[in-house]
């Protein structure tokens, strides 16, 4: 039994979880379609890049209940996000360079 001042914490129910997990699924799919398609490089690393930082969002939300926290944890998180975003356009153009280095 509940006590009736005993705050519950409010997650998702399977229902919830198996949608999520459809979309992961989908997004899995699309990127390895990707990959078998003849795209410029750039594009395909910013289509690819795009669709990981989606599905990092959904499993953040969902499955590691981000989503049922209150909002100053999610704040907490965003500057880690924001840097791994910065570090990933940081280190883009190298590995586009070395990608142009290397003997075909």
């Amino acid at each position: 039994m509940h006590a009736p001042n005993e705050h519950t914490h409010p997650e998702g129910s399977t229902r919830v979880f198996l949608i999520v997990w459809f979309w992961l699924l989908a997004l899995t799919a699309v990127e390895v379609f990707l990959g078998y398609k003849h795209l410029e490089l750039r594009l395909m690393l910013v289509l690819l890049m795009g669709l990981s930082v989606v599905k990092a969002a959904l499993i953040i939300a969902y499955f590691m209940h981000l989503r049922y926290e209150r909002a100053s944890m999610a704040a907490t998180l965003m500057p880690a996000l924001v840097i791994v975003i910065v570090l990933m356009n940081i280190f883009l153009p190298d590995s586009l360079r070395l990608l142009h280095m290397r003997p075909h």
